[in-house]
């Protein structure tokens, strides 16, 4: 996954924020981040702090989980887990929801592992939302929820658009350089690793594997899978190496002025 800030994709149409939107949600947090070391020698990628705000990236993301109505969050732990469920039992007082941990004590996949957390979550007939343990992001889980819903979806995953880390160079028919452009949009839009799912996805996960080479696929030709552009002014970042922490912090530095 890119993990450079989004540009927003072409806006999706206004949706009301839905009144039974989520209440509950998985966290992926059981990654090694090997492309994060040394930060992650002692300590799993979502406990990665980051620079000037003395919070791990989970905790983050559980504030803005409570902040958009999540109640109760799953986070399932593998790399060094009794690290990430120390600094929740010592914030146990101060966490803005109730959560729950759960450890893939054996490799089960993506899949496997997002199907063994979510059936730990409290209301297994309601929808859940879902979101990887490397994103800090910002934007309106209820409206993604409302589009979820307005498309009778079973899963809806939201897509950002990620800057290209290169300089790119436009050129006319005549193939001459017109324009050097610094960083620019892809022209794809990419599985920005935030989900809304119907309470019947569970069921579709496999016990161990890939949902994205399996459910996701067949969700997509049964055109049961929706994509959720990121709003217009979305913030979004996959943290994966330790550029990307000093990005974030310059880029929140730069929103706090």
């Amino acid at each position: 996954m890119s993990s450079e800030t989004s540009e927003t994709a072409s806006a999706p149409p206004f949706v009301v924020p839905a009144d039974d939107a989520p209440t509950q949600a998985v966290v992926l947090a059981g990654g090694q981040g090997s492309r994060l070391r040394p930060y992650t020698d002692d300590r799993p990628k979502p406990m990665v702090e980051i620079p000037g705000t003395g919070t791990p990236i989970i905790g983050h993301q559980l504030s803005w989980l409570a902040a958009e109505g999540v109640t109760d969050a799953v986070v399932s732990c593998g790399h060094l887990a009794e690290v990430l469920q120390e600094w929740l039992e010592s914030q146990w007082d101060a966490l803005p929801l109730n959560v729950t941990t759960v450890v893939e004590h054996e490799p089960l996949g993506r899949g496997g592992g997002l199907k063994h957390a979510a059936r730990h979550l409290p209301r297994p007939d309601a929808p859940w939302y879902a979101t990887n343990g490397d994103i800090w992001t910002r934007f309106s889980l209820r409206e993604m929820a409302a589009f979820h819903t307005e498309r009778d979806a079973t899963a809806t995953l939201a897509l950002a658009r990620p800057r290209i880390p290169w300089g790119a160079v436009e050129t006319d028919p005549l193939g001459r350089i017109t324009e050097f452009v610094e960083s620019p949009p892809s022209p794809f839009q990419i599985n920005a690793g935030v989900y809304v799912f119907s309470a019947a996805f569970t069921a579709l996960l496999p016990d161990r594997g890939d949902h994205e080479r399996t459910t996701f696929p067949r969700l997509a030709r049964e055109r049961r899978l929706a994509g959720f552009p990121l709003p217009q002014g979305a913030y979004w970042r996959a943290i994966d190496t330790a550029k990307d922490l000093a990005e974030a912090a310059k880029e929140l530095a730069h929103r706090e002025r």
